[in-house]
Formats: structure tokens, C-alpha cells, sequence
């Protein structure tokens, strides 16, 4: 099996359940897109929902798809940057509860946090506060970090760092690593386009997107999207949702179906799809399975609130997953 290292804004989710939209027009958030807001504006929005019902989870893209590798039994790493206070220490207890092998530095700013506002449509949309997460940097990556893995999981929000990207993917390419990108959010692409084109030219082998993310990227709709972003790279994934996801390799397009399930909360899908997509390909299987292992795993955590599948559920899904695989 591959090993996997994932780096990534170290964040604690607050997610925060709203009766209506009401949040998002007062401050200006689309819906479905993730903004990014200092510590006074993140202050502001907590104290103008404390009245919500709302759940803290340890989060961030990228860690949460190799939180989910974890749950799958892979040998996944994360490397991030955390505050050295009780929020940093929630979200490195659960990583390694998990059994990620977790390379965090810590300081002497406050733990990223997101709110993750739930519309009533189970549409979420993030209002960000980097806190430590910021400050990773290219000068914090190693080698040594490296050496233990065969692909390398980058989330999209780290493009505003392109100095940190780039010593990323050629440290990962000097240790004759596969990087995949996950598009992250389609404002994020449309902000920084020509630092995604570039990079996914020059390293990247897996690309992930949705459809919103898609059309940003290429102004077309997902099936020809699909097709432009699989030139640039090896393996393309464009996820429609409801709707299923497309892989393209080359000349061979595979579709796959969605699973059934009643959708609570969307927030962590993309995510999860990438964790068992990635599980999938770190195992050999054919893309068609990590597809439905991807899709498995989104549906999973749409069913619930936030983007951590709870540890009794994941006997479950690691049961349908064998079951998969042996298909």
C-alpha cells in the first residue's frame, strides 16, 4: 500500500447549525464559498450565531481526507501549523486518535478556526480565520518529512502560499512522489487561476474538483471541463454531487454513480470522497473502484454534522469497503 502525506490548514471547525440565510446576507458570503476573515470579523461572526446550535470538530481539507485515510487503516501523515493552546492540542489528539502520524508546529498565535455556517438546504458556507495555520511556510518543510511516503495531498486553500506549494511539490518530486491538488473552492480558483494552471502544469498528477470549481477553472460545463483538466494531468476528478463524479486517465472517461442518502450537512464531501478515492489508488484498485469508494465515503459524512464520521460508524464502512475491494 501507498503511504500518504497530506499538508494542509491545520483548523478547528465550529459548525454552526442556521435557521435561514440571514447570516450570510448580513456579512456578504455567497453561498457554497469559503471566505477568509481576520480574528475580529471571526469574533464577530461567533458571537452573532452563539445562539445557534453548534458542534466543534478538529478540520481543514486536507486534514480531513487524511483523517479519513487514517479511519481506512492507510499510513497517511499531515504536516500543519497549530497555536500552542487547547485548540491546538484538540485538533492534534483527534489526528492522532486516528492514527495520523501528525508533524505540527506550533505558535505563538491562536489555532485556525472555521465556522462552517449549515443553511437549511444543508449547503455550508466558511467563514475562515487562518490563525497559525498561516503561518507555515516553505522554510518548515523537510525533506525527512517527506521520505516516508509515495503521494503527496495538497489542499487548494494553500495556493494563497505559492512559495510554500512549490517547495511542497519539489520536495515531493525529488522523492519520486505523486502530488494530487484539490481544488478547494471555486472563489479560491477564480482568485487565483493562473497559480493553479501553473502548478497543476508543472506537478501535479490528480487533480480534484466539483462542478463549481470545474467551470472556474476552465469556464465550461463539467463534462468538458473534465476533459481540459484531464490534459493538464494524469487523473482527473470532477464530482457532481447528486450527480455522482467522472474520472478521466487519458482517453478513458469512467462515470460513477452517488449512493442514496439523506444529505444533513454537505460539508467534509469533497473530502471524504478524496480519502476514499485516494485509498483506493494507494491500494491498486481500478479507478472505477476508488471512485465508488470516494463516493461511498462522501455520502457517509453528508449524513451527518460536520466532516468527522464517528469512530462506532466507521467499522461499517470499512466492512463495505472490503466489500468493494473484493467485488
Amino acid at each position: 500500500m501507498k503511504q500518504i502525506l497530506g499538508i494542509g490548514n491545520a483548523l478547528v471547525d465550529v459548525i454552526t447549525i442556521m435557521p435561514d440565510d440571514s447570516v450570510l446576507k448580513k456579512f456578504g458570503f455567497p453561498r457554497g464559498s469559503m471566505q477568509l476573515v481576520d480574528d475580529v470579523k471571526s469574533k464577530i461572526i461567533k458571537n452573532g450565531t452563539s445562539s445557534y446550535t453548534r458542534t466543534l470538530a478538529s478540520g481543514g481539507s486536507a486534514a480531513n481526507t487524511v483523517h479519513g485515510l487514517a479511519m481506512l487503516k492507510t499510513n497517511a501523515g499531515f504536516i500543519g501549523s497549530v497555536g500552542n493552546d487547547e485548540t491546538g492540542d484538540f485538533f492534534e489528539k483527534d489526528m492522532k486518535n486516528a492514527g495520523v502520524r501528525t508533524i505540527l508546529l506550533r505558535r505563538s498565535s491562536v489555532t485556525g478556526t472555521a465556522v462552517a455556517l449549515i443553511s437549511p438546504d444543508s449547503e455550508r458556507t466558511f467563514a475562515t480565520h487562518l490563525g497559525a495555520a498561516l503561518e507555515l511556510g516553505s522554510d518548515d518543510l523537510k525533506m525527512e518529512y517527506f521520505k516516508p511516503y509515495n503521494i503527496l495531498y495538497l489542499e487548494g486553500y494553500l495556493i494563497n502560499n505559492r512559495s510554500l506549494v512549490e517547495k511542497a511539490c519539489k520536495l515531493a518530486k525529488e522523492n519520486n512522489m505523486e502530488i494530487a491538488l484539490d481544488l478547494a473552492s471555486f472563489n479560491v480558483v477564480e482568485a487565483k487561476l493562473n497559480d493553479f494552471k501553473d502548478v497543476i502544469g508543472k506537478y501535479v498528477d490528480i487533480v480534484f474538483a466539483n462542478e463549481e470549481e470545474a467551470r472556474a477553472y476552465t469556464g465550461l460545463s463539467p463534462e468538458l471541463a473534465l476533459k481540459q483538466i484531464g490534459n493538464q494531468c494524469r487523473i482527473a476528478v470532477v464530482k457532481a454531487g447528486k450527480g455522482g463524479s467522472m474520472i478521466m486517465r487519458g482517453e478513458e472517461i469512467i462515470k460513477v454513480g452517488s449512493f442514496p442518502v439523506i444529505s444533513k450537512d454537505t460539508t467534509g464531501a469533497g473530502d471524504l470522497y478524496a480519502a476514499g478515492f485516494l485509498y483506493g489508488y494507494a491500494n491498486d484498485l481500478p479507478l472505477e473502484k476508488c471512485g465508488v469508494i470516494g463516493s461511498l465515503l462522501a455520502g457517509k459524512v453528508i449524513e451527518i454534522m460536520g466532516a468527522r464520521i464517528g469512530y462506532t460508524n466507521w467499522d461499517i464502512i470499512r466492512n463495505q469497503v472490503s466489500e468493494i475491494v473484493e467485488e
